[in-house]
């Protein structure tokens, strides 16, 4: 190894505390690392930790903090602005230490004594879903880890069994060519890290980041749709599926090749068996080195599965090679035995990845099932895996990316977390969005699970097309199946609605790119996951903890994913979910919803197959890309079409981030900026500082040439009203630059059914100005009522006499017509029960939410 970068990842760290915030005794010490974040070591020996560990990076968080320390009847007494500490300077007992959290009120347990479990602790992550049915495993509730929040106000990290990462320039009496290592730490030793942050969530997350690392950038492919399937594809097969993937208009960014691509069997018994393994199956693959080429210029990068427990055996192609570096005799056959604590086998390990790499693989998924141990103490194989592999990725300034499942905390700086082969059911997709958002509370942003199920289970069409629409508004999307001959996730494998609904979620999820690239960004330098659960930012109300699969997405949105059958008399799927205050706008088709209270509103949505509920809030701004055709379908290019969603309600900025696709440059904020400006004002009111404007501005910043020089700018504002009558074009005064643009009658439509008014701005050179007036005021659309209400009824598998019921009563009641469902239920009753009225509760549920919208 000649590159830096496991040096670097010591030497860029930040290990050692500020003196000044440590208050210590001959073998304890407390350091505080913020006036809510404190670090309680207890060693035997005397000797305190101050290398990396495993999980911690920085202890020097740069700033002073305020205390008072007094000394009262023996015992240590640390008061800061958010913490009172109580401490008897012995070993650490529950008599002994604790620690009171300040300014929270809502609950009665904000006193931690060492020791004390973590029952108001909002969680975190598990390491795989592996046999994972829903949220229960062989019956019993899957267990998750701990996360730095809690609603009592306090949760503590334990790292007193991570090793230590250290400089060095030999490893188990071996030379080592990676000049870090990983060492034990001294025994006898209690390292733990209180977080005391009371309901301050976002900051104690963002204080974890800093202690652990942060999360890193991924490249830009990686938000793309990934195609993984378990099965014994041939080349030309597989290429024949991409290649009707892009005829289709199915973009994908990503071929993950499971295991089949090595040899598997045929396997000489005396080697064991074919899960490991590192040679192509020139039976599949006559040329694989064509094969991959092909991919890339289809415009997928590659990564394959590879299980390394078994080592490298003498039946490999890479096994000479890899002998020799080992010095062993190739001759000999003997297996070169899998030992992450041997530099030797370590570095010959990654010559081999190397090789392949040189042959067209862009990274590695690696599928680790094998348990926790290795001849280290306490060095868990999927943890240094993670490690190596993820710092080996990025050597000579490649963009580092590996796939691999969670080794616990800090992780989060070794992305993308594959969760396990999901079980197809509709309880696993029930508990996928609330895994993925608790996972939030540890760090862990870039979570990739089994869209669409992998094994056992059973076929359920609309279950699948409700698992490809959380897939389009999760981290990462990555369909995945067994190798089963009926599994196959291709929507042309479905028909209708469904196939409809799967292809429109796929290609949803390729137009947003922009805005999902900006939010990598803020990711990782501003310590905000892309998924955040819904009590972040509303902590100290109760209903925002009540809906566990609803979550953030970005600055911009909130999703409600739809996780159960539809029910057949309503035919539609339901999300029980909860709003904050303020006014938000369904995504897809513009219609309003308020919540007025302080405390949000809590509502029942209904939706058809073709979407599920997503929410902009007032004011929003969606970034999203047109999606290229034919041999550009794939394209993750800084795009020169742009489709931006606007809002109504509220005024709003967006700047979205870009850059060209160089990590050095990308890591250094290096990138080309384009803030999106939106200007509301209800209606017209004849003021030119009061208009209804948007605002394109000049791309800026260090790598502003990554964009293109000129762009099309399609600008959809949903949940509007059509402007006054007269032609479309009249409504909307543009400029670029200095100059006026003229709008014709074909760049301006407005659509009915989505409330929207769209404008497409050809040719804008990205270096100047683009401003859209709307000059004569946009006003918010009118919720269609009785036309919503209509649809339900329709496409509901209902009595006639029911719908009539009902539509008249809304025709003359409006929302009061709420309170006359019951009644309709009591119609008449002769000549048997063929004109018995039944209006069920699902089919009024979704009528009330239509009518209480606004």
């Amino acid at each position: 190894m000649t590159d830096t970068a496991f040096t670097d990842f010591v030497c860029n760290a930040h290990p050692q505390p500020d003196s000044a915030n440590i208050i210590q005794g001959d073998r304890w010490r407390i350091c505080l690392l913020t006036d809510a974040l404190v670090r309680f070591e207890w060693s035997d020996t005397g000797h305190f930790e101050d290398h990396v560990t495993q999980t911690v990076l920085n202890r020097d968080f740069g700033r002073h903090v305020e205390r008072t320390v007094t000394q009262r009847d023996g015992r240590i007494v640390i008061d800061t602005e958010h913490l009172h500490i109580d401490y008897d300077g012995k070993p650490f007992s529950k008599e002994g230490l604790c620690v009171v959290v300040k300014h929270i009120s809502s609950t009665q347990f904000n006193t931690w004594h060492y020791g004390d479990k973590t029952n108001g602790n909002l969680k975190g992550t598990a390491r795989t879903l592996d046999e994972v049915n829903g949220s229960r495993k062989f019956g019993q509730p899957l267990e998750m880890g701990d996360g730095v929040i809690s609603r009592d106000g306090w949760a503590v990290l334990d790292d007193s069994t991570s090793n230590v990462i250290v400089l060095a320039d030999e490893a188990n009496g071996k030379p080592n060519p990676f000049g870090s290592w990983v060492s034990p730490r001294d025994k006898g030793c209690i390292d733990l890290y209180f977080f005391g942050y009371a309901h301050r969530y976002i900051e104690a997350v963002q204080d974890f980041y800093r202690l652990t690392g942060p999360q890193p950038l991924l490249p830009r492919f990686a938000f793309g749709n990934w195609w993984s399937r378990y099965y014994r594809y041939t080349q030309s097969e597989y290429l024949a599926l991409m290649d009707r993937f892009k005829r289709e208009g199915i973009p994908f960014t990503t071929s993950v090749i499971d295991m089949d691509w090595h040899l598997v069997d045929g396997i000489d018994p005396k080697y064991g068996s074919g899960w490991t393994g590192y040679t192509w199956n020139s039976d599949l693959f006559p040329d694989h080195v064509a094969f991959l080429d092909e991919l890339h210029r289809k415009g997928l990068k590659t990564t394959l599965n590879v299980h390394p427990r078994d080592g490298i055996r003498a039946f490999e192609s890479a096994y000479p090679k890899a002998a020799r570096r080992m010095g062993v005799d190739p001759a000999s056959g003997e297996t070169l035995e899998f030992d992450l604590t041997d530099p030797d086998y370590m570095d010959a390990y990654f010559a081999m990845h190397h090789d392949m790499e040189a042959e067209g693989v862009d990274f590695w998924w690696l599928d680790w099932q094998q348990g926790g141990v290795t001849r280290q103490p306490g060095l868990d194989p999927l943890w240094i895996l993670n490690h190596m592999h993820y710092l080996d990725s990025g050597r000579d300034g490649r963009w580092p990316l590996t796939f691999s499942r969670y080794a616990g905390p800090g992780s989060h700086r070794y992305p993308v977390g594959f969760s396990g082969d999901t079980v197809i059911t509709w309880e696993s997709l029930a508990f996928q969005p609330q895994f993925t958002a608790t996972a939030s509370n540890i760090g862990y942003g870039w979570w990739s699970h089994d869209i669409g199920g992998h094994m056992f289970g059973y076929r359920d069409d609309e279950l699948e097309a409700r698992w490809y629409q959380l897939g389009a508004f999760s981290p990462i999307n990555r369909l995945h199946s067994s190798n089963s001959p009926f599994s196959g996730k291709e929507p042309w494998n479905y028909t209708g609605d469904v196939r409809a609904s799967m292809t429109a979620s796929l290609r949803l999820r390729h137009a947003m790119l922009p805005y999902l690239y900006t939010m990598n960004y803020r990711a990782a330098f501003e310590g905000r996951p892309i998924v955040e659960p819904m009590y972040w930012q509303s902590p100290d109300t109760w209903a925002s903890y009540e809906y566990p699969d609803e979550f953030r997405f970005g600055t911009e949105l909130i999703v409600a994913p739809i996780v159960s059958a539809a029910d057949r008399k309503v035919a539609r799927g339901r999300a029980d979910l909860w709003l904050p205050q303020g006014e938000w706008f369904d995504f897809f088709d513009g219609r309003r919803y308020v919540a007025r209270g302080v405390d949000g509103r809590s509502i029942t949505a209904w939706r058809a197959l073709d979407r599920m509920p997503v929410f902009a809030r007032a004011g929003a701004i969606v970034p999203m890309q047109r999606l290229g055709e034919g041999s550009e379908v794939n394209s993750v290019a800084n795009p020169s079409a742009m489709q931006v969603l606007l809002f109504p309600g509220a005024t709003g900025e967006f700047t979205m981030r870009e850059d060209d696709g160089v990590y050095a440059h990308a890591a250094a904020g290096r990138t080309a900026d384009t803030q999106l400006r939106w200007q509301w004002h209800e209606g017209a009111s004849g003021h030119a500082d009061e208009s209804t404007v948007f605002t394109v501005d000049p791309v800026c910043g260090d790598g502003a040439d990554a964009a293109p020089q000129s762009r099309e700018w399609t600008i959809t504002v949903r949940g509007v009203a059509r402007p006054a009558p007269g032609p479309l074009e009249s409504c909307a005064h543009v400029t670029v630059g200095s100059k006026t643009v003229a709008v014709s009658p074909s760049d301006i439509a407005y659509d009915e059914a989505a409330m929207s008014l769209t404008l497409t701005v050809r040719d804008v050179p990205t270096r100047q100005q683009m401003r859209v007036v709307f000059t004569d005021g946009l006003r918010i659309a009118q919720n269609p009522v009785e036309q919503d209400c209509y649809e339900i009824l329709l496409h509901a598998q209902i009595q006639f006499l029911a719908k009539e019921k009902a539509l008249t009563a809304i025709r003359e009641e409006g929302v009061h017509a709420i309170g006359s469902f019951a009644a309709i239920n009591r119609g008449p009753r002769f000549d048997g029960d063929f004109l018995t009225v039944d209006l069920p509760e699902s089919v009024v549920s979704a009528l009330e939410e239509v009518l209480l919208r606004s």
